[in-house]
């Protein structure tokens, strides 16, 4: 059991609100109509169609944008190290990292070869998305992060392997994972090849980002939904630039429903000063929404 204040901006009045209990135990089963944010990009579709078939009314602002990076060269050093046996354990961060990869590989007419090798390897996965490429190219994985999705149950699960002297390949996601990378070394692997495909960079149109920051200040976003770090990151990123940091946190902590996918993504906010409400037990979007949802029904009946 606990216990929050704040206030729920609903049809142009504002409730103040005590919630004290679990998410989950409402009888509401819709938005009833509420505005949500959502940051998402990639998906962002599949996110406004979810706040849509609950009742919300969506308001997309994709914070994050996928820069592809020049990767020609280190493709074909890793495809060759593959064929030739010097990785032993591949780790995909993401599905778009694997796409990239065999996307690329396609293109230096190197992907027959690729695939052949990788059924040779380890393969690990941090969570369903990379897994879910390599499915449909028949790759067998060997593990799979699958709880939360994050670099401590990644880690986890490779504490079970003898990486001792391994040749050891990852595929990363937007950014380099430091942290994996320094826990593989005092592993003692004996060689690591690392692939940096495309980076997270922030919208070419920043418009979009700064007006949702005011709206979110002003009071005229009910609820705003996190599904990665970066999309906290890059929002927190603008509001300082333009000197709204402390009015946008505030805002979250007191007058905007926070929902968050995840533990990864909850401590980015944290490290902000911005407390999530809303967590699910899963990290899907399907289940955020649900989450959100149910939240909302009991904050409503709390009244």
């Amino acid at each position: 059991m606990y216990l929050r204040r704040f206030s729920l901006y609903n049809r142009g009045r504002f409730l103040s609100i005590i919630f004290v209990g679990r998410a989950g135990n409402g009888s509401m089963s819709s938005l009833a109509g509420m505005r949500v944010a959502s940051l998402e990009t990639r998906m962002s579709d599949e996110m406004t169609n979810l706040l849509r078939r609950h009742g919300g009314t969506p308001y997309s602002v994709p914070a994050v944008r996928e820069a592809a990076l020049e990767s020609q060269d280190a493709v074909s050093a890793c495809i060759e190290h593959l064929t030739q046996g010097k990785i032993q354990v591949v780790i995909f961060l993401t599905g778009a990292g694997v796409t990239a990869f065999f996307k690329e590989a396609e293109a230096q007419n190197s992907l027959p070869q690729l695939l052949a090798a990788l059924h040779n390897v380890t393969i690990i996965c941090r969570g369903p998305k990379p897994a879910a490429v390599l499915k449909r190219y028949a790759v067998p994985i060997t593990t799979s992060a699958h709880a939360a999705q994050t670099t401590e149950e990644l880690l986890n699960r490779l504490s079970k392997l003898d990486l001792q002297g391994k040749g050891v390949a990852i595929v990363h996601y937007g950014e380099r994972n430091a942290t994996l990378t320094q826990a593989l070394q005092q592993k003692g692997i004996g060689f690591l090849d690392e692939l940096c495909l495309y980076e997270w960079q922030l919208p070419e149109d920043l418009g979009p980002l700064r007006t949702l920051i005011d709206e979110i200040i002003e009071q005229r976003v009910n609820a705003i939904v996190f599904t990665s770090q970066v999309q906290v990151r890059h929002l927190l990123q603008v509001a300082s630039d333009v000197q709204k940091e402390e009015q946008l946190v505030s805002a979250l902590n007191t007058k905007t429903i926070v929902a968050s996918i995840g533990p990864t993504c909850t401590a980015a906010l944290q490290a902000h000063g911005i407390r999530a409400h809303v967590i699910p037990e899963y990290p899907k979007m399907g289940h955020l929404v649900k989450a959100l949802v149910d939240y909302i029904a009991e904050t409503t009946q709390a009244q």
